[in-house]
Protein backbone atom coordinates (compact mmCIF):
# COMPACT_ATOMS: atom_id res chain seq x y z
CA UNK A 1 0.00 0.00 0.00
CA UNK A 2 2.64 2.03 0.71
CA UNK A 3 5.60 0.75 -1.62
CA UNK A 4 5.29 3.60 -3.84
CA UNK A 5 4.81 7.67 -4.07
CA UNK A 6 1.73 7.56 -6.35
CA UNK A 7 -0.13 4.96 -3.77
CA UNK A 8 0.96 7.66 -1.33
CA UNK A 9 -0.23 10.42 -2.66
CA UNK A 10 -3.69 8.60 -3.44
CA UNK A 11 -3.77 7.61 -0.02
CA UNK A 12 -3.66 11.11 1.46
CA UNK A 13 -5.83 12.63 -0.57
CA UNK A 14 -8.48 9.90 0.22
CA UNK A 15 -8.00 10.96 3.87
CA UNK A 16 -7.69 14.02 3.56
CA UNK A 17 -11.29 14.02 1.49
CA UNK A 18 -12.70 11.58 4.24
CA UNK A 19 -12.38 13.50 6.95
CA UNK A 20 -13.27 16.93 5.72
CA UNK A 21 -16.92 15.14 4.61
CA UNK A 22 -16.51 14.02 8.61
CA UNK A 23 -15.94 17.25 10.08
CA UNK A 24 -18.99 18.43 7.60
CA UNK A 25 -21.32 15.41 8.91
CA UNK A 26 -20.41 16.54 12.42
CA UNK A 27 -21.05 20.59 12.16
CA UNK A 28 -24.24 19.55 10.15
CA UNK A 29 -25.66 17.92 13.49
CA UNK A 30 -23.99 20.33 15.79
CA UNK A 31 -21.64 23.81 15.73
CA UNK A 32 -18.14 23.11 16.18
CA UNK A 33 -15.29 25.34 17.70
CA UNK A 34 -11.77 25.35 16.95
CA UNK A 35 -9.45 26.42 19.75
CA UNK A 36 -5.20 26.99 18.80
CA UNK A 37 -3.71 27.98 21.92
CA UNK A 38 -0.01 29.81 21.27
CA UNK A 39 2.43 30.54 23.98
CA UNK A 40 5.86 31.95 24.82
CA UNK A 41 8.71 30.46 23.35
CA UNK A 42 11.17 28.05 25.27
CA UNK A 43 14.17 29.29 26.88
CA UNK A 44 17.39 27.68 26.25
CA UNK A 45 20.05 27.08 29.09
CA UNK A 46 22.29 25.04 26.06
CA UNK A 47 21.66 22.14 28.94
CA UNK A 48 20.24 18.38 27.75
CA UNK A 49 17.18 19.09 29.79
CA UNK A 50 15.57 16.18 32.26
CA UNK A 51 12.64 14.56 32.08
CA UNK A 52 10.35 12.79 35.06
CA UNK A 53 7.46 11.09 33.97
CA UNK A 54 4.43 10.43 36.21
CA UNK A 55 2.07 7.72 34.49
CA UNK A 56 -1.42 6.78 36.62
CA UNK A 57 -3.07 4.20 36.22
CA UNK A 58 -7.03 4.64 35.64
CA UNK A 59 -6.69 7.93 36.40
CA UNK A 60 -9.69 10.03 35.16
CA UNK A 61 -10.08 13.85 34.64
CA UNK A 62 -12.65 13.67 37.70
CA UNK A 63 -9.45 13.16 40.31
CA UNK A 64 -7.60 15.92 39.26
CA UNK A 65 -9.89 18.47 41.38
CA UNK A 66 -9.02 16.56 44.39
CA UNK A 67 -5.31 16.34 43.61
CA UNK A 68 -3.56 19.91 44.66
CA UNK A 69 -0.04 19.15 43.28
CA UNK A 70 -1.39 18.23 39.98
CA UNK A 71 -3.21 21.73 39.77
CA UNK A 72 -1.05 23.56 40.43
CA UNK A 73 1.03 22.06 37.40
CA UNK A 74 -2.31 23.20 35.46
CA UNK A 75 -1.40 26.72 36.80
CA UNK A 76 2.49 26.22 36.11
CA UNK A 77 2.48 24.58 32.98
CA UNK A 78 0.57 23.59 30.27
CA UNK A 79 -2.38 21.23 29.78
CA UNK A 80 -3.13 19.18 26.74
CA UNK A 81 -6.74 19.42 27.22
CA UNK A 82 -7.63 16.34 23.95
CA UNK A 83 -5.22 13.97 24.80
CA UNK A 84 -6.01 10.39 24.15
CA UNK A 85 -5.21 6.42 24.74
CA UNK A 86 -4.71 4.71 22.02
CA UNK A 87 -6.88 2.11 24.08
CA UNK A 88 -8.86 2.20 27.53
CA UNK A 89 -6.61 -0.78 28.57
CA UNK A 90 -3.14 -0.91 30.49
CA UNK A 91 -1.07 -3.02 28.27
CA UNK A 92 -1.91 -1.91 24.98
CA UNK A 93 -2.03 2.17 25.86
CA UNK A 94 1.15 1.60 28.32
CA UNK A 95 3.10 -0.35 24.81
CA UNK A 96 1.82 2.80 22.80
CA UNK A 97 3.33 5.15 25.66
CA UNK A 98 6.56 3.18 25.44
CA UNK A 99 7.01 2.70 21.49
CA UNK A 100 5.39 5.52 19.83
CA UNK A 101 3.22 3.03 17.83
CA UNK A 102 -0.57 2.16 17.47
CA UNK A 103 -1.69 -1.44 18.80
CA UNK A 104 -2.19 -2.66 15.00
CA UNK A 105 2.04 -2.05 14.82
CA UNK A 106 2.86 -3.23 18.59
CA UNK A 107 0.69 -6.33 17.95
CA UNK A 108 -0.95 -5.48 21.78
CA UNK A 109 -4.20 -5.57 21.61
CA UNK A 110 -5.25 -6.66 25.48
CA UNK A 111 -3.52 -7.44 28.71
CA UNK A 112 -3.60 -11.18 28.32
CA UNK A 113 -2.68 -14.10 25.84
CA UNK A 114 -1.15 -14.22 22.49
CA UNK A 115 -2.51 -10.62 21.57
CA UNK A 116 -1.90 -9.13 24.91
CA UNK A 117 0.44 -8.58 27.83
CA UNK A 118 4.27 -8.73 28.22
CA UNK A 119 3.99 -11.92 26.08
CA UNK A 120 3.20 -10.23 23.42
CA UNK A 121 5.09 -7.43 24.22
CA UNK A 122 8.71 -9.14 24.01
CA UNK A 123 7.13 -11.70 21.24
CA UNK A 124 6.40 -8.60 18.74
CA UNK A 125 10.42 -7.02 19.60
CA UNK A 126 8.73 -3.98 21.46
CA UNK A 127 11.16 -3.49 23.99
CA UNK A 128 14.03 -2.45 21.31
CA UNK A 129 11.39 0.35 20.35
CA UNK A 130 10.90 2.09 23.76
CA UNK A 131 12.52 5.53 24.38
CA UNK A 132 14.82 4.26 27.78
CA UNK A 133 17.15 2.57 24.85
CA UNK A 134 17.55 5.47 22.89
CA UNK A 135 17.77 8.39 25.98
CA UNK A 136 20.60 5.94 27.05
CA UNK A 137 22.37 5.78 23.88
CA UNK A 138 21.64 9.94 23.95
CA UNK A 139 23.84 10.19 27.06
CA UNK A 140 21.16 10.09 29.50
CA UNK A 141 20.65 8.26 32.89
CA UNK A 142 17.32 6.37 32.48
CA UNK A 143 15.22 4.79 35.27
CA UNK A 144 12.23 3.12 35.34
CA UNK A 145 10.19 2.53 38.26
CA UNK A 146 6.41 0.73 39.62
CA UNK A 147 4.69 -0.56 36.77
CA UNK A 148 5.71 -2.09 33.32
CA UNK A 149 3.18 -3.86 31.30
CA UNK A 150 0.64 -6.99 32.70
CA UNK A 151 1.75 -10.08 33.17
CA UNK A 152 5.68 -8.83 34.20
CA UNK A 153 7.18 -10.69 36.89
CA UNK A 154 9.87 -9.18 39.24
CA UNK A 155 11.58 -12.68 39.21
CA UNK A 156 11.35 -13.07 35.35
CA UNK A 157 14.75 -14.31 34.17
CA UNK A 158 14.09 -14.53 30.52
CA UNK A 159 17.11 -16.92 30.01
CA UNK A 160 19.27 -15.54 32.53
CA UNK A 161 21.00 -16.28 35.57
CA UNK A 162 19.58 -13.31 37.42
CA UNK A 163 15.82 -12.26 37.25
CA UNK A 164 15.12 -9.73 34.17
CA UNK A 165 16.19 -6.15 33.70
CA UNK A 166 15.67 -4.54 30.17
CA UNK A 167 18.51 -2.91 28.18
CA UNK A 168 18.24 0.47 28.15
CA UNK A 169 17.48 1.10 31.80
CA UNK A 170 20.39 1.99 34.93
CA UNK A 171 17.94 2.16 36.99
CA UNK A 172 14.94 -0.43 37.40
CA UNK A 173 12.32 -0.87 39.99
CA UNK A 174 9.39 -2.70 38.92
CA UNK A 175 7.00 -4.57 40.74
CA UNK A 176 4.41 -7.56 39.17
CA UNK A 177 0.87 -7.26 41.40
CA UNK A 178 1.47 -4.05 43.13
CA UNK A 179 -2.41 -3.14 43.20
CA UNK A 180 -2.77 -4.02 47.16
CA UNK A 181 0.17 -1.41 47.79
CA UNK A 182 1.81 -3.63 50.00
CA UNK A 183 2.86 -7.51 49.94
CA UNK A 184 4.51 -7.33 46.57
CA UNK A 185 7.96 -7.84 45.04
CA UNK A 186 10.23 -5.43 43.37
CA UNK A 187 12.73 -6.53 41.08
CA UNK A 188 15.57 -3.72 41.84
CA UNK A 189 18.27 -3.76 39.40
CA UNK A 190 18.39 -7.52 38.87
CA UNK A 191 17.39 -8.63 42.58
CA UNK A 192 13.84 -9.66 43.90
CA UNK A 193 13.38 -7.53 47.42
CA UNK A 194 10.24 -8.57 48.92
CA UNK A 195 7.95 -5.64 51.08
CA UNK A 196 5.29 -6.96 53.47
CA UNK A 197 2.56 -5.01 54.94
CA UNK A 198 4.10 -2.24 57.19
CA UNK A 199 3.00 1.60 57.04
CA UNK A 200 6.35 2.01 55.32
CA UNK A 201 6.07 -0.66 52.25
CA UNK A 202 2.77 1.41 50.99
CA UNK A 203 4.28 0.97 47.42
CA UNK A 204 3.45 4.60 46.00
CA UNK A 205 5.50 6.34 49.11
CA UNK A 206 8.22 3.34 48.22
CA UNK A 207 8.58 4.53 44.51
CA UNK A 208 8.50 8.19 45.63
CA UNK A 209 12.01 7.35 48.03
CA UNK A 210 13.11 6.00 44.95
CA UNK A 211 12.53 8.72 42.72
CA UNK A 212 14.36 11.19 44.73
CA UNK A 213 16.68 9.16 45.79
CA UNK A 214 17.04 8.82 41.80
CA UNK A 215 16.96 12.62 41.12
CA UNK A 216 19.78 13.21 43.61
CA UNK A 217 22.52 10.21 42.41
CA UNK A 218 21.54 11.75 38.57
CA UNK A 219 22.44 15.35 40.37
CA UNK A 220 25.58 14.25 41.65
CA UNK A 221 26.74 12.23 38.49
CA UNK A 222 26.15 15.82 36.41
CA UNK A 223 24.50 13.59 33.69
CA UNK A 224 20.86 14.42 32.21
CA UNK A 225 18.31 12.13 33.53
CA UNK A 226 15.00 10.57 31.95
CA UNK A 227 12.49 8.86 34.63
CA UNK A 228 9.36 7.10 34.39
CA UNK A 229 7.68 6.91 37.81
CA UNK A 230 4.68 4.37 37.17
CA UNK A 231 2.50 3.89 39.91
CA UNK A 232 -0.52 1.45 40.39
CA UNK A 233 -2.70 4.15 41.92
CA UNK A 234 -5.62 4.54 41.76
CA UNK A 235 -6.69 1.31 39.85
CA UNK A 236 -8.37 -1.31 41.97
CA UNK A 237 -8.68 -2.31 44.84
CA UNK A 238 -7.40 1.75 45.34
CA UNK A 239 -5.70 0.83 48.54
CA UNK A 240 -5.11 4.57 50.23
CA UNK A 241 -1.69 5.18 52.45
CA UNK A 242 -2.55 4.73 55.92
CA UNK A 243 -2.09 8.60 56.22
CA UNK A 244 -5.10 8.88 53.83
CA UNK A 245 -7.76 6.17 54.67
CA UNK A 246 -10.34 8.39 56.80
CA UNK A 247 -9.80 11.77 54.29
CA UNK A 248 -12.80 13.44 52.00
CA UNK A 249 -15.71 11.69 54.21
CA UNK A 250 -18.85 11.45 52.33
CA UNK A 251 -17.64 11.93 49.22
CA UNK A 252 -19.87 10.57 46.41
CA UNK A 253 -19.34 10.30 42.56
CA UNK A 254 -19.80 12.70 39.87
CA UNK A 255 -22.70 12.51 37.71
CA UNK A 256 -22.45 13.92 34.45
CA UNK A 257 -26.05 14.01 32.24
CA UNK A 258 -24.81 10.75 30.80
CA UNK A 259 -24.82 9.07 34.73
CA UNK A 260 -27.68 6.45 34.50
CA UNK A 261 -28.77 7.17 31.00
CA UNK A 262 -29.11 4.37 28.61
CA UNK A 263 -27.51 5.71 24.90
CA UNK A 264 -30.10 6.23 22.35
CA UNK A 265 -29.77 3.58 19.59
CA UNK A 266 -27.30 1.76 21.57
CA UNK A 267 -24.99 -1.04 19.93
CA UNK A 268 -26.23 -4.38 21.43
CA UNK A 269 -23.71 -4.52 24.01
CA UNK A 270 -25.34 -2.06 26.09
CA UNK A 271 -28.64 -2.41 25.00
CA UNK A 272 -29.19 -5.06 28.09
CA UNK A 273 -27.83 -2.57 30.74
CA UNK A 274 -30.93 -1.47 33.21
CA UNK A 275 -30.71 1.57 35.29
CA UNK A 276 -28.26 1.47 38.47
CA UNK A 277 -29.38 0.25 41.82
CA UNK A 278 -29.87 2.83 44.85
CA UNK A 279 -27.39 -0.19 46.21
CA UNK A 280 -24.85 0.29 43.11
CA UNK A 281 -24.71 3.99 43.21
CA UNK A 282 -23.92 3.36 47.09
CA UNK A 283 -21.14 1.24 45.71
CA UNK A 284 -20.29 3.33 43.15
CA UNK A 285 -19.43 6.63 45.53
CA UNK A 286 -17.44 4.51 48.18
CA UNK A 287 -15.42 3.46 44.81
CA UNK A 288 -14.85 6.65 43.94
CA UNK A 289 -13.98 7.83 47.49
CA UNK A 290 -11.37 5.31 47.65
CA UNK A 291 -9.95 6.15 43.98
CA UNK A 292 -9.73 9.29 45.53
CA UNK A 293 -8.01 8.52 48.64
CA UNK A 294 -5.71 6.17 46.92
CA UNK A 295 -4.70 8.92 44.48
CA UNK A 296 -3.51 11.20 47.38
CA UNK A 297 -0.45 9.33 47.57
CA UNK A 298 0.27 9.79 44.15
CA UNK A 299 0.14 13.43 44.38
CA UNK A 300 2.24 13.96 47.36
CA UNK A 301 4.66 12.31 45.17
CA UNK A 302 4.91 14.76 43.11
CA UNK A 303 5.15 17.55 45.52
CA UNK A 304 8.43 16.13 46.55
CA UNK A 305 9.61 15.16 43.27
CA UNK A 306 9.28 19.15 43.17
CA UNK A 307 10.70 19.70 46.07
CA UNK A 308 13.67 17.28 45.37
CA UNK A 309 14.36 19.38 41.93
CA UNK A 310 14.32 22.50 43.54
CA UNK A 311 16.96 21.18 46.20
CA UNK A 312 19.13 20.12 43.53
CA UNK A 313 19.12 23.34 41.25
CA UNK A 314 17.99 21.20 38.25
CA UNK A 315 13.98 22.86 38.56
CA UNK A 316 14.93 24.65 35.39
CA UNK A 317 16.30 22.38 33.17
CA UNK A 318 13.52 19.39 34.03
CA UNK A 319 10.20 18.69 32.43
CA UNK A 320 7.77 16.87 34.76
CA UNK A 321 5.23 15.69 33.19
CA UNK A 322 2.21 13.99 34.26
CA UNK A 323 -0.55 11.37 32.76
CA UNK A 324 -2.73 8.56 33.18
CA UNK A 325 -2.95 4.90 30.70
CA UNK A 326 -6.57 5.48 30.39
CA UNK A 327 -9.92 6.68 32.05
CA UNK A 328 -12.63 5.02 33.96
CA UNK A 329 -16.32 5.26 33.71
CA UNK A 330 -18.43 5.46 36.97
CA UNK A 331 -22.00 5.05 36.14
CA UNK A 332 -22.10 6.70 32.75
CA UNK A 333 -24.42 4.88 29.87
CA UNK A 334 -25.65 2.63 32.50
CA UNK A 335 -22.10 1.36 32.46
CA UNK A 336 -20.84 -0.06 36.20
CA UNK A 337 -17.24 0.80 37.00
CA UNK A 338 -15.15 -0.19 34.07
CA UNK A 339 -13.21 1.01 31.15
CA UNK A 340 -12.22 -0.22 28.01
CA UNK A 341 -14.59 1.71 25.62
CA UNK A 342 -14.47 4.34 23.09
CA UNK A 343 -16.15 7.12 25.01
CA UNK A 344 -14.34 9.81 26.71
CA UNK A 345 -14.30 8.91 30.20
CA UNK A 346 -12.06 6.09 29.28
CA UNK A 347 -9.84 7.54 26.17
CA UNK A 348 -9.50 10.97 27.46
CA UNK A 349 -6.86 11.56 30.00
CA UNK A 350 -5.11 14.24 31.76
CA UNK A 351 -1.78 15.28 30.38
CA UNK A 352 0.06 18.24 31.48
CA UNK A 353 3.43 19.53 31.54
CA UNK A 354 5.62 22.01 33.28
CA UNK A 355 9.42 22.76 32.06
CA UNK A 356 11.74 25.32 30.63
CA UNK A 357 9.90 27.38 28.20
CA UNK A 358 6.78 25.76 28.84
CA UNK A 359 3.98 28.54 29.49
CA UNK A 360 2.10 28.61 32.49
CA UNK A 361 -1.74 28.49 32.82
CA UNK A 362 -1.42 27.16 29.17
CA UNK A 363 -4.43 24.94 27.74
CA UNK A 364 -3.57 22.93 24.35
CA UNK A 365 -6.52 21.94 22.53
CA UNK A 366 -4.62 20.10 19.16
CA UNK A 367 -5.33 16.29 19.06
CA UNK A 368 -2.58 14.28 20.99
CA UNK A 369 -2.38 10.57 21.98
CA UNK A 370 -0.12 8.45 23.91
CA UNK A 371 1.43 7.55 20.56
CA UNK A 372 2.91 10.55 21.22
CA UNK A 373 4.93 10.73 24.10
CA UNK A 374 8.26 8.38 22.86
CA UNK A 375 8.90 11.11 19.85
CA UNK A 376 8.42 13.97 22.50
CA UNK A 377 10.80 12.61 24.98
CA UNK A 378 12.99 11.95 21.97
CA UNK A 379 12.76 15.59 20.18
CA UNK A 380 13.13 17.09 24.09
CA UNK A 381 16.53 15.16 24.29
CA UNK A 382 17.85 16.40 20.81
CA UNK A 383 17.15 12.98 19.77
CA UNK A 384 15.68 12.64 16.15
CA UNK A 385 12.52 10.44 16.57
CA UNK A 386 13.03 7.03 14.08
CA UNK A 387 10.20 7.14 11.20
CA UNK A 388 8.78 3.84 12.58
CA UNK A 389 6.89 6.12 15.07
CA UNK A 390 3.60 6.54 14.70
CA UNK A 391 2.73 9.53 16.61
CA UNK A 392 4.39 13.26 16.75
CA UNK A 393 6.47 15.04 19.05
CA UNK A 394 4.10 17.58 20.86
CA UNK A 395 7.38 19.47 21.93
CA UNK A 396 6.44 22.99 19.48
CA UNK A 397 2.36 22.69 20.96
CA UNK A 398 3.82 22.67 24.78
CA UNK A 399 6.48 25.31 23.92
CA UNK A 400 3.00 27.56 22.89
CA UNK A 401 4.51 27.43 19.17
CA UNK A 402 1.84 26.22 16.39
CA UNK A 403 1.63 23.33 14.18
CA UNK A 404 0.32 24.18 10.88
CA UNK A 405 -0.68 20.98 9.49
CA UNK A 406 -1.46 18.49 12.62
CA UNK A 407 -3.66 15.22 13.07
CA UNK A 408 -7.48 16.30 12.38
CA UNK A 409 -8.38 12.51 13.87
CA UNK A 410 -6.73 10.34 16.64
CA UNK A 411 -7.24 6.34 16.35
CA UNK A 412 -8.51 4.15 19.17
CA UNK A 413 -7.93 -0.19 18.69
CA UNK A 414 -9.74 -2.59 21.15
CA UNK A 415 -9.90 -6.09 20.74
CA UNK A 416 -12.14 -8.10 22.63
CA UNK A 417 -10.31 -10.55 25.22
CA UNK A 418 -10.31 -14.26 24.54
CA UNK A 419 -9.64 -15.22 27.93
CA UNK A 420 -10.15 -13.50 31.25
CA UNK A 421 -7.99 -15.50 33.12
CA UNK A 422 -4.99 -13.49 34.96
CA UNK A 423 -6.39 -10.17 33.79
CA UNK A 424 -6.90 -7.40 36.45
CA UNK A 425 -9.15 -5.47 33.93
CA UNK A 426 -11.14 -8.35 33.27
CA UNK A 427 -14.88 -6.79 33.32
CA UNK A 428 -18.22 -8.29 33.63
CA UNK A 429 -20.69 -7.53 30.66
CA UNK A 430 -22.51 -4.62 32.78
CA UNK A 431 -19.25 -2.97 33.20
CA UNK A 432 -17.94 -2.60 29.68
CA UNK A 433 -16.73 -5.71 27.97
CA UNK A 434 -17.68 -4.64 24.46
CA UNK A 435 -16.47 -6.20 21.07
CA UNK A 436 -13.49 -5.85 19.43
CA UNK A 437 -14.01 -2.23 17.86
CA UNK A 438 -11.93 0.67 15.95
CA UNK A 439 -12.48 4.31 16.96
CA UNK A 440 -12.22 7.46 15.29
CA UNK A 441 -12.09 10.63 17.67
CA UNK A 442 -12.17 14.31 15.90
CA UNK A 443 -12.50 17.63 17.22
CA UNK A 444 -16.47 17.19 17.29
CA UNK A 445 -17.33 13.69 16.66
CA UNK A 446 -16.92 10.16 17.68
CA UNK A 447 -17.10 7.07 15.09
CA UNK A 448 -16.92 3.51 16.26
CA UNK A 449 -16.86 0.20 13.93
CA UNK A 450 -17.64 -2.90 15.57
CA UNK A 451 -16.46 -6.11 14.57
CA UNK A 452 -19.92 -7.40 14.74
CA UNK A 453 -21.33 -4.81 12.36
CA UNK A 454 -22.75 -2.08 14.27
CA UNK A 455 -21.53 1.45 13.91
CA UNK A 456 -21.55 4.52 16.40
CA UNK A 457 -21.54 8.65 15.61
CA UNK A 458 -21.93 11.03 18.16
CA UNK A 459 -21.92 14.47 17.23
CA UNK A 460 -20.57 16.22 20.05
CA UNK A 461 -21.49 20.32 19.63
CA UNK A 462 -24.89 19.09 20.33
CA UNK A 463 -23.78 15.89 22.40
CA UNK A 464 -21.17 16.14 24.26
CA UNK A 465 -21.81 13.29 26.96
CA UNK A 466 -22.05 11.11 23.59
CA UNK A 467 -25.67 9.38 24.57
CA UNK A 468 -27.33 9.61 20.97
CA UNK A 469 -25.90 7.35 18.49
CA UNK A 470 -26.71 9.32 15.17
CA UNK A 471 -24.98 6.52 12.69
CA UNK A 472 -28.42 5.57 11.41
CA UNK A 473 -28.89 9.20 10.06
CA UNK A 474 -25.86 9.25 7.84
CA UNK A 475 -25.48 9.30 4.37
CA UNK A 476 -24.29 6.27 2.51
CA UNK A 477 -21.09 8.52 1.20
CA UNK A 478 -20.92 10.02 4.66
CA UNK A 479 -20.38 6.39 6.08
CA UNK A 480 -18.22 5.69 3.00
CA UNK A 481 -15.77 8.72 3.91
CA UNK A 482 -15.98 7.97 7.58
CA UNK A 483 -14.91 3.99 7.14
CA UNK A 484 -12.29 5.32 4.53
CA UNK A 485 -10.57 6.98 6.73
CA UNK A 486 -10.75 4.68 10.29
CA UNK A 487 -9.62 1.90 7.53
CA UNK A 488 -6.72 3.89 6.26
CA UNK A 489 -5.69 4.94 10.30
CA UNK A 490 -5.37 1.24 11.06
CA UNK A 491 -3.29 0.63 8.17
CA UNK A 492 -0.79 3.40 8.70
CA UNK A 493 2.39 2.11 9.88
CA UNK A 494 5.30 5.30 10.81
CA UNK A 495 4.39 9.00 11.13
CA UNK A 496 4.87 9.99 7.54
CA UNK A 497 1.91 7.55 6.97
CA UNK A 498 -0.11 7.74 10.09
CA UNK A 499 -0.19 11.41 9.82
CA UNK A 500 -1.48 11.13 5.99
CA UNK A 501 -4.05 9.64 7.35
CA UNK A 502 -4.83 11.63 10.49
CA UNK A 503 -5.28 15.03 8.68
CA UNK A 504 -6.99 17.19 6.58
CA UNK A 505 -5.15 19.78 4.26
CA UNK A 506 -6.77 22.60 3.19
Amino acid sequence: MFGSRRPRVLAALCAALAIALLASCARVVSAATEDDSPAADTSGSGRKPNIVYVLTDDLAWNLVEYLPHVRQLQKKGTTFTNFFATDSLCCPSRTSLLTGQYPHNTGVFTNTGDDGGYGAFMKNRNEEKTFGPALQRAGYRTGFMGKYLNGYQPADKNGTSKPYVPSGWDEWDVAGDGYREYKYDLNENGEVVPYGKAPQDYLTDVLAKKATSFIGSSADARKPFMLEVATFAPHGPSTPAPRDKDTFPGLEAPQTDAYDKATRNAPKWQRSLSPLTAEEKEEIDQRFAKRVRSAQAVDDMIGQLEKTLEEKGLADDTYLVFGSDNGFHMGEHRLRPGKQTAYDTDVKVPMMVTGPGVPAGEEVSRLAENVDINPTFLDLAGVEPPSTVDGRSLSDLMHGRTEEEWRQAVLVEHHHAKSKEGDPDAAPKDSGDPPTYAAMRTDDSLYVEYADGEREFYALGSDPDQLTNRAASLSPAQRAALHHTLTALQRCKGAESCQAASRTRT
